[in-house]
Order: structure tokens, then sequence, then C-alpha cells
């Protein structure tokens, strides 16, 4: 009982020390490749924030979006791309071009 009530607690302190009109937390969201897929695309996305590419396949992929960016994926490798402009860019694997997706980045 004493946890729940402690962590409560700095839960409390912690919303206490955050400035109003702040902006949120930056965080990294995972992407996950596999069977010839890109995974779920995270959404919330916001400039600051990174993507981590992970390639679970047995095949090189790549994250490619003309001009924006271009994360390539050796099998078994991961990647991690900071986003750093606003805007909603699809991308395809350049080696795959059936597999496509959605980036959604804003302020």
């Amino acid at each position: 009982m004493r946890t729940l009530v402690f962590a409560g607690a700095l839960a409390a302190a912690a919303l206490a020390a955050t400035p109003a009109g702040a902006k949120p937390a930056v965080h990294t969201a995972t992407v996950i490749v596999d069977k010839l897929a890109f995974g779920a695309i995270p959404a919330n996305l916001r400039v600051g924030d990174s993507i981590l590419w992970v390639n679970r396949d047995i095949f090189r992929h790549s994250a490619t979006a003309k001009g924006h960016f271009d994360v390539d994926l050796p099998a078994g490798a991961h990647r991690k791309m900071l986003l750093t402009k606003a805007g909603t860019f699809p991308f395809t694997c350049r080696y795959h071009p059936g597999m496509k997706g959605v980036l959604k980045v804003s302020r």
C-alpha cells in the first residue's frame, strides 16, 4: 500500500512541477518491419520525436520518403530517426514497392 501512495505522490509532484503551456515530452516511437510489411505507424508524432525502425524480417528493407528520409534496414537491423519537420510523409520500401506507410508529424 505504501508503494501506491508514494507513486501517487511522485506523479502529483511531477504534474505540479510542469509549467502550464509546456511542450509535451519528446518520445521515441517504434515501427516494426516484419513479413514484408510495416507494422502500426504511431499516431501523435511531433517534431523532436524519434522513430525506431526495427527490421525483424529476413529481407533487407528501407523506409524511404523521397526528399525527406531514407532509412536502410538490413535484415535484423534497427535504426533511429529524428523527426525534424512537420508534415505528412508517404513512404515505401525501395526494395519492395508494395510496402507503404504514412508518417504524420505535427509541431
